[in-house]
């Protein structure tokens, strides 16, 4: 896209390469208008005025006064053109120094000719075509400017109001006009060169600095700036979105008295990077302080991050250095499980085993498989790709995915139900990270929900601006020690299962920013998936 203050108009047809910014071209047409205006006004007040004899000499009174009033008028509608801009710049400027050159010269020959001192004015008229018109077209207007005044005075030579001795100084005047072209247009060039590389250096500045602005404000993390008074120079909307501030406030303890005070605590201890701002009914913020130090005056930098992203990015850490060690340990124990299921199914082939000991190599095959089936979920769950997070509306896809399920595990008879508390909710998610949360969910609700006293509730709300997804399968509440333990791994209360379906959930749900906890609502326990709102994406560094 081009900017109107840089875009170039090249008035002088001959010469391309002489360009003037738009804006700075109609500005000199303006100003050379208020020039014009007053030396034209000049010319008729001194007509009338009593010193008039003083200043000028006008041996031919008509002419004068016709020519310097057509000069008035012709100023006045050139700078009407020149405000209310109708007719092209290039014409407009061509044409006000070609009647200045006529109109002058005419005013020079009223007043005695190159004598009367008047011709001197042309020099003014041709550098303003220097600045205004350039190029070749200035060194024109000189010529012209030359010509006329060497015909004024051959014309005045031949009705003998002048003598040969004026022709030096008018050719010493129409020398002067090449110079003075020639010197114009150069300045011309320069000023125009440097007000064009200024121009473009602060287009440069402005989207530079608009550029930052965007980074900061929609940086994920939160950022406040203050001095170390604490008042507010700067919030982003993170920051906002995180404090729950719907104005941007003026003072760190307008946001949190404790806040105030953890400033003023790192203030006096600069090793302690790292806090944490608790507040009531919220989930923690994770503050970071940093120095900005400027010409003028010091600044600080306060980082605040979602308790979730800081745990996203502890659990990423976790994950990488233990994925390796998971996976080794894995495979070193599946090698000797296998020749033990082998081993087992051999023997249950020995007809000569009695009832008894065929139950035994029975019990080997189930819990071979059992520890094969837990494996298999460590295999999987240290092989986990880092998220790919995408913005998901919740109505479709939500409905899609029970369909989908009911299909997978075969049931005819609908045992799930879908509640919209609030729709069109968009969420910020890995859809193969939310599916196998889903899927854990769903699995051991009809493996352990109620469903004699109803549908499986999938219940969608917003918590706090965080979409949020309740699965109630009317099972009765847990106790408080089996809550305690219910997220960790191999913690189970069925002889058949795992232990690491919760497990793997929750670590699927902080690696998406998300929190998946256990809640209750009377006699009736449920899960709570509290998700990241995909209408606040931020950019993630």
């Amino acid at each position: 896209m081009s900017n109107p203050q840089l875009e170039t108009i090249f008035p002088c047809p001959f010469s391309k390469n002489y360009g003037i910014p738009k804006k700075q071209a109609w500005l000199l047409l303006k100003v050379f208008f208020l020039y014009r205006f007053i030396l034209s006004s000049l010319f008729v007040i001194l007509f009338y005025s009593r010193f008039s004899s003083n200043i000028i000499e006008a041996r031919y009174e008509q002419l004068y006064l016709t020519t310097s009033k057509s000069y008035l008028v012709l100023a006045i509608v050139s700078g009407l053109c020149a405000f209310y801009p109708t007719i092209k710049y290039t014409f407009q400027a061509q044409m006000v120094i070609f009647t200045d050159i006529i109109a002058i010269t005419l005013l020079m020959h009223a007043c005695g000719g190159i004598e009367s001192g008047i011709g001197i004015l042309l020099a003014a008229s041709i550098a303003s075509g220097g600045l205004l018109v350039g190029g070749v077209c200035s060194m024109v207007f000189a010529a012209l400017a030359s010509v006329a005044v060497l015909s004024e005075q051959a014309y005045g030579l031949s009705i003998n109001t002048v003598t040969f001795s004026s022709y030096p100084s008018a050719g010493m005047l129409g020398a002067s006009f090449f110079i003075i072209a020639f010197l114009s247009v150069v300045l011309a060039k320069r000023s125009e060169q440097s007000d064009l590389l200024a121009s473009q250096q602060q287009q440069t500045i402005s989207t530079l600095e608009a550029l930052n602005q965007y980074i900061i404000q929609h940086l994920q993390s939160g950022i406040i700036i203050s001095n170390q008074e604490g008042q507010i120079y700067m919030t982003n909307e993170a920051a906002l979105y995180l404090l729950e501030q719907s104005s941007p406030p003026v003072q760190l303890s307008d946001v949190s008295e404790q806040l105030s005070l953890l400033f003023s605590f790192w203030l006096n201890d600069h090793k302690q990077e790292s806090l944490t701002l608790q507040r009531p009914n919220h989930a923690a913020i994770q503050l970071r302080f940093s120095l900005l130090p400027t010409e003028q005056e010091t600044f600080y930098m306060i980082i605040l991050e979602d308790s979730a992203l800081h745990h996203q990015q502890l659990q990423q850490g976790v994950l990488a250095s233990l994925g390796h060690l998971t996976a080794s340990i894995a495979h070193e124990i599946r090698n000797p499980l296998s020749a033990i299921s082998h081993a087992g199914q051999l023997l249950s082939e020995n007809p000569l085993l009695s009832p008894e000991d065929l139950r035994l190599t029975q019990i080997i095959q189930n819990h071979t498989k059992r520890v094969n089936k837990i494996i298999t979920d460590i295999l999987q769950s240290s092989k986990r790709q880092p998220s790919n997070r995408e913005k998901i509306l919740l109505d479709k896809w939500l409905k899609d995915y029970l369909a989908m399920f009911m299909l997978e595990q075969g049931l005819t008879k609908r045992l799930f139900e879908l509640v919209f508390l609030q729709k069109k909710l968009y969420v910020l998610i890995d859809p193969g990270h939310f599916k196998q949360i889903m899927d854990n969910l769903c699995v051991n609700a009809l493996k352990y929900g109620c469903i004699e006293q109803g549908n499986i509730i999938v219940q969608v709300s917003c918590l706090q601006k965080s979409p949020c997804i309740t699965l109630i399968d009317h099972a009765p509440v847990l106790k408080s020690e089996v809550i305690k333990h219910l997220f960790e791994p191999f913690f189970t209360t069925s002889s058949s299962g795992t232990g690491l379906g919760l497990y793997i959930s929750r670590e699927l749900a902080q690696l998406n920013q998300a929190d998946l906890s256990y809640s209750f609502t009377g006699q009736q326990g449920c899960f709570v998936l509290r998700l990241s709102n995909g209408e606040h994406r931020k950019i993630e560094l």
